[in-house]
């Protein structure tokens, strides 16, 4: 189990949900919320890294505010007060920061995973931090259709993860985009899981009966593994 944190951002603070690994150190994991929020669900994610050996870190995106799975327009709320301001991506710069600074974490790099918004909020602050940012693992989001990201200074492995029948990010349009960067020369795969729908990792099936455990099972372990190769 983790706990509730403070860490400075521009000035000010932050919050986030901090895990360490069973061996007390290990390399630095920013997790990224969905748009309802740090929920239970997001933090026990946030425990699934760093039961794997990362020291896990989940900024509140939304300081303190929650959506629930019933209240989709205040969760469209949160999201659009919050990211089109930058604040989230300044809130993340500070997470990444203080995972970095940690004793705990080692490494001169972190890993960025996050879920539906957090998918595309990984990507973007991936190109924002450049080199502090070693790997990112998008899941069923991306920033599609965002001609304002400046891409020269993404340096991190990108290995997306999508579901088949999303209509929320349509995995042909993700798949452009990855297209797009890998002709630019950055070092990025997608992975379409056949018959899954958006967040079909969220076990609380937020959205619809759509959780797919071999799916997810499959995904994450992945991403563990993309983490643990390229970190450091």
């Amino acid at each position: 189990m983790g706990e509730t944190i403070e860490f400075p951002v521009n000035g000010t603070s932050a919050r986030g949900y901090l895990a360490l690994p069973p061996s007390g150190s290990g390399p630095g994991v920013m997790v990224v919320q969905e748009w309802w929020g740090l929920s239970p669900q997001l933090k026990g994610v946030t425990d699934r890294f760093a039961a794997e050996g990362f020291v896990a870190l989940a900024p509140d995106l939304y300081h303190g505010e929650l959506a629930t799975h019933d209240e989709m327009d205040k969760a469209s709320e949160l999201m659009n007060k919050t990211v089109p301001s930058g604040q989230a991506a300044t809130d993340m710069m500070g997470a990444i920061d203080h995972l970095l600074g940690l004793d705990a974490t080692t490494g001169f790099d972190v890993g960025v995973v996050g879920f539906c918004m957090g998918g595309l909020l990984a990507m973007k602050i991936a190109a924002l931090a450049g080199s502090k940012v070693g790997a990112a693992a998008p899941f069923y989001g991306a920033p599609i259709g965002d001609d304002t990201i400046d891409w020269s200074n993404l340096s991190a492995v990108v290995r997306g993860h999508f579901a088949e029948l999303d209509d929320f990010f349509p995995p042909d349009a993700c798949q452009a985009l990855f297209d797009e960067l890998k002709v630019m020369g950055h070092d990025v795969e997608i992975t379409v899981h056949p018959g899954t729908h958006h967040a079909f990792v969220n076990e609380e099936n937020a959205i619809g009966p759509y959780y797919d455990e071999a799916a997810a099972t499959k995904a994450l372990g992945a991403t563990f593994d993309l983490f643990r190769s390229t970190l450091g």
